[in-house]
């Protein structure tokens, strides 16, 4: 009995000591799992988004896509060239009559296809500039697939925005504007044109970067995305997820894959009453050229950042050069407003209003300085000035280089420039183009248009003339003859 019993006790202890040495092998194994050093993480609670932030995910783009698509239209224009056999030789069209005899000349015609949408349901309608510059014919397709003639309302070269209309037999869909001063990056897009004349495509993207400047133009301010476009989505809508247009889908980077640059919707309604009332945007000009300041010139200047924009040249007479800005100076607020750059200062006075007063806020030898300017009128470009250019014989009209128009264009103040070519005329034969340079009349140099007025006459009452012309960085020679 007694060995039955030690028996007993010594499996009892046996089953015990088992037991204990798998619970504390099991204690170990979960101790080395989750205890490496380092407190125990609780699982993260979701955080909910702040009220005034909606953060859309789309499940899918049908429904929206569906509901924005039939204020979206297709746009196709034609142009049409004259010239002798195609072959667009800088030489001008005489060279082949040298040659080639008098060959006629032909007309070609030059189609392209592009994007818009509907701003109003009788018939305005938003896309590019230069999707109908020069256009003889525009024709708007909308979504039912009825085809409209369209008229050229107005437009802007320095933004690339046209308004055009056409007379719709019913009220048209209309296409909601949003407001892209609060487009923020990261938040879903949707592109819909015409990519390669395929109609009425939708792609989807999100928006990778806002107010980048890629040299378009000097109010560039682009919205960057990655939804795909391509030819022919020029001048299509950037919808973003509640179906209001933010932006207008513009340009694109050749050699690059998913970047797209579209004109941000409130660049166009700001312009929209100008476009719609005069046919062209009327902006304002103060008569300055201002740089950035780089770090070396903050040094010298003892300018405690790089914020601001530095005047250096003030011209005389406008209206910067009345209210007592000099070369130097460094202009740090506009109306209240920092300027932070160039950049930032074109679009705010490009903003104004001709006769408009504005306080400006500036820095002179480490004082703060305010003046008081009336804005002015900008001319953007020669085609603007051409009403005030002296009308020249074999068909030119040439006014002399201002030295806000020799910055905008790049060029020198030599010459006179070409602000109009007549139709049909000597000058058009040999295929003259306004903004060519006159440097040079009958091997005179001309360098006003004085000179230019002079020589020409000598040269009208010889019904000949030899010009020499700077196109660009090449320079050539042309003979005019007249009857």
């Amino acid at each position: 009995m007694k060995n039955s019993n030690r028996k007993t006790f010594f499996m009892f202890l046996m089953a015990f000591l088992i037991a204990f040495f798998i619970v504390s092998f099991v204690g170990v194994l979960r101790s080395s799992f989750t205890k490496s050093g380092a407190p125990e993480i609780p699982a993260a609670q979701a955080v909910p988004a702040p009220s005034d932030i909606a953060i859309k995910t789309p499940v899918s783009f049908s429904e929206l896509a569906e509901r924005i698509k039939p204020a979206v239209v297709n746009i196709s224009t034609s142009k049409t060239y004259k010239g002798r056999g195609g072959f667009g030789s800088p030489f001008g069209d005489d060279f082949f009559d040298r040659f080639f005899g008098d060959m006629p000349r032909r007309e070609f015609k030059q189609r392209s296809l592009g994007s818009g949408f509907i701003i109003s349901n009788d018939g305005y309608i938003f896309t590019n500039n230069h999707v109908v510059e020069q256009a003889d014919k525009i024709l708007v397709k909308i979504s039912d697939g009825k085809e409209y003639e369209a008229k050229v309302i107005g437009t802007d070269v320095n933004t690339d925005i046209a308004l055009i209309k056409i007379k719709p037999d019913n009220s048209l869909p209309v296409a909601e504007i949003g407001d892209s001063e609060k487009v923020r990056v990261g938040e879903w897009v949707i592109a819909i044109g015409n990519p390669f004349g395929l109609e009425a495509t939708v792609t989807a993207g999100i928006v990778s970067a806002k107010g980048r400047v890629i040299g378009a133009g000097p109010y560039d301010n682009f919205i960057q995305t990655d939804a795909s476009i391509n030819p022919g989505n020029s001048g299509g809508p950037l919808f973003n997820m509640e179906g209001k247009v933010i932006g207008i889908n513009t340009a694109i980077v050749a050699q690059g894959q998913g970047i797209g640059f579209a004109i941000p919707i409130d660049m166009a309604k700001s312009i929209l009453a100008d476009l719609k009332t005069k046919g062209k945007v009327t902006r304002g000009w103060l008569g300055i050229s201002v740089q950035d300041i780089s770090d070396n010139i903050a040094k010298n200047l003892n300018h405690k950042n790089k914020s601001g924009a530095l005047v250096s040249d003030v011209f005389k007479g406008d209206p910067a050069d009345k209210a007592g800005i000099r070369v130097g100076d460094i202009i740090t607020e506009i109306n209240g407003k920092p300027v932070k750059n160039t950049h930032e200062l074109l679009l705010t006075i490009a903003s104004l209003h001709v006769g408009q007063k504005m306080n400006i806020k500036a820095i002179r030898d480490g004082r703060e300085m305010t003046f008081q300017v009336i804005v002015a009128e900008r001319i953007d470009n020669v085609a603007a000035a051409a009403e005030r250019s002296e009308k020249g014989h074999f068909g030119i009209a040439a006014q002399g280089i201002s030295q806000e128009m020799a910055r905008q264009l790049g060029i020198s103040r030599e010459g006179v420039i070409i602000t109009e070519v007549q139709a049909g005329s000597p000058a058009d034969e040999v295929g003259l183009q306004p903004q060519d340079i006159i440097v040079q009349v009958n091997r005179v140099k001309i360098s006003s248009m004085k000179d230019f007025n002079r020589e020409i006459t000598k040269a009208a009452a010889k019904k000949s003339v030899t010009l020499l012309i700077k196109r660009g960085r090449s320079s050539f020679f042309v003979a005019l003859q007249t009857e």
